[in-house]
This record gives C-alpha cells, sequence and structure tokens, in this order.
C-alpha cells in the first residue's frame, strides 16, 4: 500500500497550552503529563496498580532477554574482541556474546485504559481499516463529526483526517502519531509498517494477561546480558500480568527503570578503573594463561578435579570478556550514547534530564536495540484518563507517542529490525461532548471506562525496506493490516478473532505475528501445544506480515 501523509489543518499545535479548564486533573487544563488524574467515578487508590494507573507514581522500564548481536551497535562503541586463544574457550564455557539473532521486541504497556482506537490508530469494519465506521461509531471514539476520517476533502477527495505515512493509518491529529513524528525522522519512515488487533478487555485491572514476554522468549529471544527484566517487581515485569500457562519462575524479570540500572548490570572491576579498557582485557587475558598453567601442573584431589579446573577456568575467561565488551561505559550507558542524548540524539540534554519516561525509554531501548537484551516493557502509568476532559489524555498520549518515536528511531540509527508492542488495560470512551481547549483540540470528551472499544497494536520497523504485507490485492492486505474489526457502533466485533474476547489468545496472537516475521509461524503448535489459535488456515487470518528475517538476523 502506497503510504500518504494528509494535513491535518485544525489550528491547535503540539505542546499548546489551553486556553479553556474543564477541570479533572491537577496542573492547568491538563497540560501537565505527570499530574494525577482524579475520578468522581472512581474510589481512592490503594493498590500501587491503582496509583500507576491514576498518575500517583511513576511506571518504569522493562527488558526481556534475547535478540540480536552486540556488534551490530554504533560501530565507534563496537569492542576489540579477545585474543584468540581466549575466544575459542568462550564456547565450552557458555559465554554468549551474540544473544540469539532474534527481533528485538519492546512493550508499550500504558497503565490504566488508554484511547487506541479512533482517536489514534484507524479501525474499521471487515475490510479494514478504510471500512469506515458511522459518525455515532466514531463519536464514541472521541472524534466529532467534522473530523472522522470517512469525511473528503472537495478539492482534492481525499480525507485530512487519514495518514498512513507509518504504513499503518493513524488519524492525523492522533497525539500518538505526533509524537512518534516528533523523534522519529522523516527518512525512515518508509521502512515501518503496523497492524492493529481491536480486542476488548477488562477496564482499569492488572488482571488481564497483556504481557507476551514469557511467550517472545519461548520463541526464541534471549540476550547476551540478560533473559528478562520487567518494570516492577512482579511476575510479568510491567502493569498487566503475563498468562499463567507461559510464566517461567526462573526467568522471573529483574527491574531495570533508569541509566544506573543499565550500567549497573556489569561490574568491571578497579582494573578498568586504573588502566585504559586495553590493558586491562591484556592484564586479565595474562592472568588466565598463567593460572591454566598453573592448573594443569596439579590437581585438587578430589573426583571433580577437573570440573573444578574448568570452572577456575572459565571464570577468568569471563572476567576478561566482561572487560573486553564493557570496560567502556558508553557500551550500556544511554545517557553517553550520542544516538540517544545529545546535540544530535534523539533526546536533548535538556529533555532527557527533565522527563522520567524519556530516561526509562532510553534504558530500555539500548538494551534490547543492542542485543543485550531481547525484549523489553516499558509501563507507563496515568492513562485512566477519563477526567472530564479531553486535554488530559493529549497530553499523555503525546508523550507516549514521543517515547514510541524514540524507540523507532534509535533502532534506524543502529541499523537493526524491531517489533514494537502497545497495549493497554481496557479503553475509554466519549459521550460526544467536545473540549475546545488548545490540548484538547476540538474532540470528544473521555467520560467513562469502557472495554468494548479496546485494541492494541504493533508497529514493524525493517532496515532493509517496508515490511510487507501479507495477500496478493490491496484489498487482501488491508485486511491482514487489521487483525479482526469493530461493528459500525465502534465497540469491537467479539466473534470476528479468538484474540477479539480472550486476552490470552490476543497474547498468542502477537506472538504468532513475532514467530512469523521470522518465518517460522509454522512453529507455534510446537512450542505452544496447548494454542488456543485454531488450525493452520486460522492462524494464517491472523497474521499481518510476510517474514523479514530468515530465522534469525543477518541469516
Amino acid at each position: 500500500m502506497k503510504k500518504t501523509t494528509h494535513t491535518f489543518s485544525k489550528k491547535y499545535s503540539v505542546g499548546a497550552s489551553a486556553k479553556t479548564d474543564h477541570g479533572g486533573m491537577g496542573g492547568k487544563n491538563g497540560a501537565d503529563a505527570d499530574a494525577p488524574l482524579f475520578h468522581q467515578d472512581h474510589g481512592r487508590p490503594v493498590t500501587r496498580r491503582d496509583f500507576l494507573a491514576q498518575g500517583f507514581t511513576a511506571g518504569m522500564g522493562a527488558v526481556v532477554g534475547g535478540s540480536v548481536l552486540s556488534m551490530l551497535a554504533s560501530s565507534g562503541k563496537a569492542h576489540a574482541g579477545l585474543s584468540a586463544d581466549l575466544e575459542a574457550l568462550k564456547a565450552g564455557c557458555g559465554i554468549a556474546t551474540q544473544g540469539a539473532g532474534k527481533i528485538p521486541f519492546i512493550v508499550f504497556d500504558l497503565a490504566g485504559g488508554a484511547n487506541v482506537a479512533g482517536s489514534n490508530v484507524l479501525i474499521g469494519g471487515r475490510g479494514g481499516q478504510m471500512d469506515f465506521l458511522s459518525t455515532q461509531g466514531y463519536s464514541r471514539q472521541g472524534l466529532p463529526g467534522d473530523m472522522i476520517p470517512s469525511i473528503a476533502n472537495p478539492a482534492t477527495g481525499l480525507s485530512d483526517f487519514i495518514n498512513t505515512e507509518l504504513g499503518l493509518a493513524f488519524h492525523a491529529d492522533s497525539a500518538f502519531l505526533r509524537g512518534i513524528q516528533d523523534k522519529f525522522a522523516v527518512g525512515n519512515r518508509a521502512n515501518v509498517n503496523g497492524a492493529v488487533i481491536p480486542a476488548r478487555s477488562e477496564n482499569d485491572t492488572g488482571n488481564n494477561p497483556h504481557n507476551p514476554m514469557y511467550g517472545i522468549n519461548r520463541a526464541g529471544s534471549d540476550g547476551s546480558l540478560l533473559t528478562l527484566i520487567g518494570s516492577r517487581n512482579s511476575d510479568s515485569g510491567g502493569s498487566s500480568m503475563a498468562p499463567a500457562a507461559l510464566i517461567d519462575p526462573g526467568k522471573r524479570p529483574t527491574k531495570v527503570d533508569r541509566p544506573s540500572d543499565v550500567t549497573g548490570l556489569v561490574d568491571t572491576g578497579d582494573l578498568v578503573g586504573l588502566l585504559n579498557q586495553e590493558d586491562a582485557v591484556s592484564v586479565m587475558e595474562s592472568v588466565q594463561r598463567i593460572s591454566d598453567m598453573k592448573l594443569d601442573r596439579v590437581s585438587t584431589r578430589i573426583s571433580e578435579d577437573e570440573n573444578v579446573k574448568e570452572l577456575v577456568r572459565c571464570g577468568y575467561v569471563k572476567s576478561a570478556d566482561i572487560a573486553d565488551r564493557f570496560g567502556d561505559p558508553t557500551t550500556l550507558n544511554p545517557e553517553l550514547d550520542p544516538d540517544i542524548v545529545g546535540e544530535n540524539g534523539i533526546f536533548t540534554q535538556e529533555e532527557f534530564d527533565g522527563d522520567r519516561e524519556f530516561q526509562k525509554t532510553a534504558s530500555v531501548m539500548k538494551l534490547v536495540i543492542n542485543g543485550f537484551a531481547g525484549a523489553g516493557t516499558i509501563a507507563m502509568g496515568g492513562y485512566d484518563y477519563h477526567t472530564g476532559n479531553r486535554s488530559a489524555g493529549e497530553v499523555r498520549d503525546l508523550r507516549a507517542g514521543r517515547c514510541m518515536g524514540a524507540v523507532l528511531e534509535y533502532a534506524a540509527r543502529v541499523g537493526v529490525p524491531l517489533m514494537m508492542y502497545v497495549v493497554s488495560d481496557g479503553s475509554v470512551a466519549s459521550n460526544g461532548m467536545i473540549d475546545d481547549s488548545e490540548n484538547g483540540r476540538g474532540k470528544g470528551v473521555w467520560t467513562g471506562d469502557n472495554s468494548s472499544t479496546a485494541a492494541s497494536f504493533f508497529m514493524v520497523y525493517n532496515p532493509n525496506g517496508t515490511p510487507q504485507l501479507i495477500g496478493g490485492t490491496p484489498e487482501e492486505q488491508a485486511v491482514s493490516q487489521q487483525i479482526g474489526y469493530m461493528r459500525r457502533d465502534g465497540s469491537v466485533e467479539t466473534s470476528a478473532t479468538p484474540a477479539a474476547n480472550n486476552v490470552n489468545l490476543l497474547v498468542e496472537t502477537v506472538i504468532l505475528n513475532y514467530l512469523a516475521l521470522h518465518g517460522e509461524q509454522g512453529q507455534m503448535r510446537t512450542l505452544f501445544p496447548q494454542t488456543g489459535l485454531g488450525n493452520a488456515a486460522l492462524m494464517d487470518s491472523l497474521t499481518a506480515f510476510e517474514p523479514i528475517v530468515n530465522g534469525v538476523i543477518g541469516a
């Protein structure tokens, strides 16, 4: 499908301050993305998840193991490599330096029930995103009658409210889209595409098993440093739960929340501080060789003599390898990566210092996209934003979009593929009342939770070209891009797909699409014998894209 951009010509601008107060939250007219949300129809927050959803506490960053060669990071940061004799010992010692070679995977877990359908990503009927809903259906999804995508501009015959620049069709004034565009360079946008999944889930609860991390790991994702890391001290590492059948207690996530969490993952010891990195590695290599020679001359006089010696040998090899790969502090620290922070970085120093969500996003994407970890969860709080205005949601969605755009842009700069998944627990709906403040942008006020308008979506970046939708005709591709559909009234058709009314099967659908990007969708039933996605023909109908790698990156 040809990517097109149509200009949205409303009077509102990105980041403008509000002129009218519709109340409902702290900060002037909802302009503060960190201000807590107050609801007349909710009880006081009790659990940590309640505080996160309503913005009383910040979300944290998360990462999961496995992806691509660490060497694929920016060329100026590549390590020199150990001497040949020690390199030969690494494989025998089980020291992973390349991850599993799978596509990096990052989840945005928006706690509280964010809007996806209509006002952000367009969702239509059986024919796909452009099979338009009714005016009432779009109103329910926060769009007034003069901003619905079915309206054509008489001068062009096209809609001013549809933007397909990223492949997936967004509303032209989507806050997610505006945020992505703010961070994702124009020249890289041709290499991205996406798909949307209309699927209901319960509102305002962490009991939705939305998090696919364990399943992505079972599909082959694994990193050179980490298996699973999460933003919260929970079994999933995010705000939402992981499906119980997928949880592996041995891979429970560890929290990553900020740059210091990232740099604290590896201790290179005092030697790297006393010497430069190259000299420190040389010393450690020499220590290993001397130790090896001594071990050959002695006996421990225990039955496991050879096993003990092997453990000692591998300990020295591992120390030398850690100093070689991580002795340079810029290897792990996102704040010292010029592609992330600085004059030519994705974030300016001022932006990075002033926003914890940006610091969190940078920390996760640094690990995942460089192959130190294979997948990551970025949990963001404050998305229970039915506060009697529209401005609160727009400000939060804009910041989430900037974080999404940063992740896509960093993948482009490093030169690796990426699958990015956006999910929330439940959703919101509008009664048609309009917020005319500048942050409200003339759109419908979010007046309550509504699980029937919920949806998730994923974006795929491919450095080798635009990800191709499955289908031989534009009509078939349109159906592939929207996995399921909505009724004309703007609610999910719960019988459209197995995922539409079952969050566990929504997670399986995401995992199936991850496998398909590697050309491995045929392994779904082998890896997940109890899958509820049906036979091969049904699974094919739930798959959006042709493969972008052959099993692993670079194969």
